[in-house]
């Protein structure tokens, strides 16, 4: 696989620098919660070195986990914006004052008979096979207007996902200390009984796995009551 040229890797590097600025620009919360979504850049940028700066892993790494994501082409003066637009949506996965991703604080109650997943249920996706714990849900679609061109949803499934239940799930990065949020639709989960999982941050959420599931801490219990 073909190595990056020295002026993408330039690139790369100099994305790197505007992270802290990028975090308090579009993240909320407080310095622990704003340290931790540094740490999660440093990760991925750690990631992205061990794997050597090849082009098709980082690339794989953005069509994965920034979904639909051009594929570089060698229009490298365009890298550092798409690079900002990249960490500003991973940012907004952390910590965000929209509610987007499931983050919003707002009490989820009465609970809708059609969310079928609760917080603190580890499940599985059933498109790369990962295992997740819940740790929040909308009714329906709440992500940024990025996010959603990036997905390049036609105008009948954003009427369709608005009234799909998403859920906020962790999953374990390349490696033992590493984390990845998703935020996916009902229909692309389902329920994994049995397994506890070891994923990084699970204690912020919950007291213990009970054998079935993971038991939400009082602050979660009080976004979401009837989980």
């Amino acid at each position: 696989m073909p190595q990056l040229t020295a002026a993408l890797q330039l690139a790369l590097l100099l994305s790197a620098v505007p992270a802290q600025y990028l975090i308090s620009r579009w993240t909320s919360g407080t310095a622990a919660q704003r340290s931790d979504a540094t740490q999660g850049i440093v990760d991925v940028w750690k990631n992205v070195r061990k794997s050597y700066l090849n082009v098709t892993v980082w690339v794989d790494w953005l069509n994965s986990w920034v979904p639909n994501m051009p594929l570089l082409g060698g229009q490298e003066e365009d890298m550092g914006r798409m690079m900002e637009e990249t960490f500003a949506l991973e940012l907004m996965m952390h910590s965000n004052d929209q509610g987007y991703f499931g983050v919003s604080k707002e009490q989820r109650s009465p609970r809708p008979e059609y969310v079928l997943h609760r917080v603190g249920e580890v499940v599985i996706e059933t498109q790369n096979n990962m295992v997740g714990v819940i740790v929040g849900w909308d009714t329906g679609l709440q992500a940024p207007p990025e996010w959603i061109k990036r997905k390049k949803f036609t105008d009948s499934e954003v009427r369709r996902l608005e009234d799909t239940p998403h859920y906020r799930i962790l999953f374990s990065g390349p490696n033992q200390s590493s984390l990845m949020i998703g935020y996916l639709p009902q229909n692309a989960i389902q329920l994994f009984e049995g397994y506890q999982p070891d994923i990084p941050t699970l204690d912020q959420y919950f007291y213990h796995f009970d054998g079935k599931r993971f038991v939400m801490q009082e602050w979660l219990k009080e976004v979401y009551p009837e989980d």
